[in-house]
Formats: C-alpha cells, sequence, structure tokens
C-alpha cells in the first residue's frame, strides 16, 4: 500500500504561516474548469470553488483530473489533510469516501495506472493546485491538493496542475487538521459534487 503523503513530515515545518486571508486574484484562463461544491461534515453546504486547469503545462494529469471527475469518482470524497497556512489536500477515491472509514484517507488512488512527473515552470503559490504523491515522483493518481498559501518550495518537486479561480473563501473556511498529526481532519469537509466546465 502506497502512503500518498504530499511532503515529508520534516518539510511540513518549513510551510510558510502566512495567513490564507487575501489570496490574490487571477484571471480564468481556457480551462476546462473543475467546480467543487464543498459540505461540511454534516452535510451542510459550504460553497463552490473552481479550479482552472492548466491542460498546457500537465496534460496527462489535466485528463485525470477530468475523467474521475466525470466518471463521479470525486463525488463524496473528503479533504483528509489541511494544514492551516500551507494546503487543503483530498482526492483519495480509494479511502477518502466521505461517511465511510477515512482512516486510511491519504494512502490510496484510484484503479488507474500512476501517473509519471509533468513537472513545468509554474510556481507554487496561493490557490496553486498540485498532484499529491509518494516519495516516487511518479506516483501521482488521483490526490490532489490546493495551496493556501506560498509554497515555493515544493516547486520543481510536485507537478502543478492549475489554479482556484473562483471560492477563495470556501477555500479558507474548508475545516482545518490538527498540525501535530500532519494536518489530519477531525470530520472533514468534502466534495459534495465534482463537475467539470470545458
Amino acid at each position: 500500500m502506497r502512503n500518498k503523503l504530499l511532503i515529508p513530515a520534516a518539510l511540513v515545518l518549513s510551510a510558510t504561516a502566512a495567513s490564507a486571508a487575501g489570496l490574490p486574484g487571477v484571471t480564468d484562463g481556457p480551462g476546462p474548469n473543475l467546480v467543487i461544491e464543498v459540505a461540511g461534515a454534516d452535510g451542510t453546504a459550504k460553497g463552490t470553488i473552481v479550479l482552472d486547469l492548466y491542460a498546457d503545462k500537465a496534460p496527462k494529469h489535466v485528463e485525470r483530473l477530468v475523467s474521475l471527475a466525470k466518471a463521479g469518482s470525486y463525488d463524496g470524497v473528503v479533504f483528509h489533510r489541511v494544514i492551516d497556512g500551507f494546503m487543503a489536500q483530498t482526492g483519495d477515491v480509494q479511502f477518502g469516501k466521505q461517511g465511510g472509514d477515512t482512516a486510511r484517507a491519504g494512502m490510496g488512488g484510484s484503479d488507474l495506472p500512476d501517473l509519471k512527473a509533468e513537472f513545468n515552470d509554474v510556481s507554487f503559490q496561493a490557490g496553486t493546485v498540485g498532484m499529491a504523491r509518494s516519495q516516487n515522483p511518479n506516483s501521482a493518481n488521483s490526490q490532489f491538493f490546493i495551496d493556501l498559501a506560498p509554497a515555493d518550495f515544493l516547486d520543481g518537486q510536485y507537478t502543478v496542475v492549475g489554479q482556484l479561480v473562483d471560492g477563495w473563501d470556501v477555500l479558507n473556511a474548508i475545516k482545518k487538521g490538527d498540525a501535530a498529526a500532519n494536518g489530519a481532519v477531525v470530520g472533514p469537509d468534502y466534495m459534495a459534487k465534482v463537475t467539470v466546465q470545458e
């Protein structure tokens, strides 16, 4: 079983502690876009976030995200790891379904093969979307994260796949995890519905 940790725990300590308030605005690109309806653990709607995906920078990874979204695989998947001032991680379609046992969330992927890294020249900044992976650079599968603050120490180590272009307030309000537990969230928020706009 592969552990889909975003980065080694030791590096989390070096993550910026900057507030996620005041995230920069960006212009929505040509897409495709992932439209994510976020809900709390009790099912209460918390709002919608929109991710503009960079098909020109990471075509295989974007193809994977779009494919999983269109198949409904992301519906009901929790934000299992959220570190205040760093990032919110989700996308474990194997172990991260809301309402089930999510103790192993973050350790799974999908039934599709892992992807070869598509490192590019986009820097990790507030709202940047990247693919989570194990220590093997070519192990990204279904999990992704959204930066809550600049994290350029990830540049060239994780594949950038897009940028959050709407729903900064919703992103900021996603339930945070325990920093002492590497951001693991008890009673996590989840992606109630994920659709694709092309």
